[in-house]
C-alpha cells in the first residue's frame, strides 16, 4: 500500500493589494499584477528590485493598468533591465513591449522551448500558455551575479515547471526569489513536456542547500521557512510518485483511471490539472524504469515492471 502524499500546509490568507507597491524587504518591492485566476491565485508577483536605479523583474500580463503600477513603483528612477523568471504568459507577455517602451534590454536564461522533443501524437497542453517567440537581449547563465542598484542577484537555473526557468538570490541576505518553482499557496504545476518532473526534483535538490530560506515566489506570498517547505514538497512528490506506482499495479492502465484512483474526489475543473500532473510522474517513474508505457493516438497503456 502506497503511503499518503506528506501535507503540504498552503497559505492562501494573502493580501496582494493589487497595484500597490509593496516593501518585501530591503531593495526589494512587489507589485501584483491584476490577473488572479485558478492557476496564477492572486495574480503575476511583478517585483521592483534596486535602490537608486532598479530591474523590473517578471513584468506579467500586457496591461496598462500594471504597466502604471510599475511606472509608479519604479518612482522616476533608471531602469537598468526587464528580467523574467521564465516565458509563461501571465510572466512574459509584457516584457518585449515594456523593453521596447522603458528603452532598456531584456534579460532570461533562453528562448522557450520542451524539456524534451514532442513525441508521435503528442501535443503540449500548454501551448498557448507559453512565450515562444520571446528572445533575450542577453541570456542569464547558472552561477553568474547580477548587480542592479547595489543589489547583488546571484541567478540559479531551476528547470522543471519550465525548461528555462531561474530562481534570484538575493546575495547576502536570505531572500530568494522563486518564480514558480516553490510556491506558498499551491504545488507548481509540472506539465509535460513543457516541464519535466526529473529536472523539477533535481532543481528542489539544488536550492535546498543554497544559503538562501526565506523564499518569495511569482505568486502568492512569502515562506517563512523556504527550505523545510522545500523538504516537504519533495517528499510529497516522491509520496505522489509510489501512489501513481500503486495504482498502476492495482490496475489502472490508463492515465484516466490513474487519476481517479489518485484523486477520487476531484471535482472536473481540477481533472485537467490533475492529469497533467499525473502524467508528469508517469513519465519520470517510466525514465526510472518502474513503468512501461506505450503510446498510441488514442493514448497511453500503463504497465508495472
Amino acid at each position: 500500500m502506497a503511503s499518503p502524499a506528506p501535507a503540504l500546509i498552503f497559505n492562501t490568507d494573502f493580501d496582494p493589494q493589487t497595484g500597490e507597491a509593496v516593501p518585501v524587504v530591503p531593495g526589494l518591492v512587489r507589485v501584483t499584477a491584476p490577473n488572479a485566476s485558478a492557476y496564477t491565485f492572486t495574480g503575476t508577483n511583478s517585483f521592483i528590485i534596486g535602490h537608486d536605479s532598479v530591474a523590473v523583474i517578471d513584468p506579467g500580463p500586457d496591461s496598462a493598468t500594471h504597466q502604471a503600477a510599475l511606472e509608479r513603483a519604479v518612482a522616476g528612477r533608471s531602469i537598468e533591465a526587464i528580467i523574467l523568471s521564465h516565458t509563461h504568459r501571465d510572466h512574459s507577455a509584457s516584457a518585449r513591449r515594456l523593453a521596447d517602451v522603458w528603452g532598456v534590454p531584456l534579460w532570461f536564461e533562453g528562448r522557450h522551448r520542451p524539456s524534451r522533443p514532442l513525441r508521435r501524437f503528442e501535443r503540449n497542453p500548454i501551448q498557448n500558455s507559453c512565450d515562444w517567440d520571446l528572445v533575450p537581449d542577453r541570456k542569464l547563465a547558472d552561477g553568474e551575479v547580477l548587480e542592479v542598484g547595489r543589489v547583488r542577484i546571484g541567478v540559479h537555473t531551476t528547470p522543471g515547471h519550465c525548461a528555462n526557468h531561474l530562481a534570484f538570490g538575493l546575495v547576502g541576505t536570505p531572500t530568494l526569489l522563486t518564480g514558480d518553482h516553490i510556491m506558498g499557496w499551491n504545488s507548481t504545476l509540472v506539465s509535460v513536456p513543457d516541464g519535466s518532473m526529473a529536472d523539477y526534483l533535481a532543481s528542489l535538490d539544488k536550492v535546498i542547500p543554497l544559503e538562501f530560506s526565506h523564499y518569495v515566489p511569482a505568486h502568492g506570498g512569502p515562506i517563512a521557512d523556504g527550505v523545510g517547505y522545500a523538504r516537504t514538497l519533495k517528499a510529497h512528490r516522491e509520496a505522489r510518485n509510489e501512489q501513481v506506482l500503486a495504482a498502476v499495479k492495482a490496475g489502472a492502465d490508463s492515465l484516466g483511471k490513474v487519476v481517479s484512483a489518485v484523486y477520487p474526489n476531484i471535482g472536473l475543473a481540477l481533472r485537467i490539472a490533475a492529469r497533467m500532473t499525473v502524467t508528469a510522474h508517469v513519465e519520470y517513474l517510466e525514465g526510472l524504469g518502474k513503468l512501461t508505457v506505450r503510446r498510441g493516438p488514442f493514448g497511453a497503456r500503463l504497465k508495472a515492471d
